[in-house]
């Protein structure tokens, strides 16, 4: 089932062009758009990355990817790449303090991906366990011992 599972979400990733198809949101940085728990479907096709769009990033620095609206696009007149400035709906100011030391903007190549759709609350199992390490070994140690002392009565 693990592996059905994980064959799924491979397969939406190649489908939707990302390696990364969908992500649960860990703040209320987004609401009332997005709630904490909710899990958003990622794709990755279009144009370019346009104002008003809600975008998933990944920094370097950074462990985990940031969900945010880009508020603002610019073009260098160096090399005509794009650049992108985010912020958070609830956040009173632009993301500028999250991009590494000296970075004003993120480039498109941190995107991974576009939100096309939410499930919500579904996410709050992986915040669960993510946050209390207690649970996690509790829900490893049962799923163990199923595996384990668990048979089919045909057996």
């Amino acid at each position: 089932m693990i592996f059905s599972a994980a064959m799924m979400y491979r397969t939406w990733g190649m489908v939707a062009n990302t390696d990364c198809p969908a992500v649960v949101v860990l703040s209320g940085s987004m609401e009332p758009a997005f709630h904490r728990g909710d899990v958003l479907v990622l794709h990755n096709h279009g144009d370019q990355v346009e104002t008003g769009e809600i975008v998933v990033f990944k920094l370097e620095h950074l462990e985990i990817p940031i969900v945010h609206r880009v508020i603002r696009t610019h073009t260098k007149a160096k090399d005509g790449s794009r650049v992108i400035l985010t912020k958070g709906d609830n956040n009173h100011v632009d993301d500028r303090g999250l991009y590494p030391q000296g970075q004003l903007w993120i480039t498109e190549n941190e995107v991974i991906g576009r939100v096309m759709g939410l499930i919500p609350y579904v996410g709050y199992a992986s915040i669960i366990i993510t946050e209390s390490p207690f649970l996690k070994y509790v829900i490893f140690a049962i799923v163990g011992l199923s595996a384990l002392f668990g048979r089919d009565k045909d057996e």
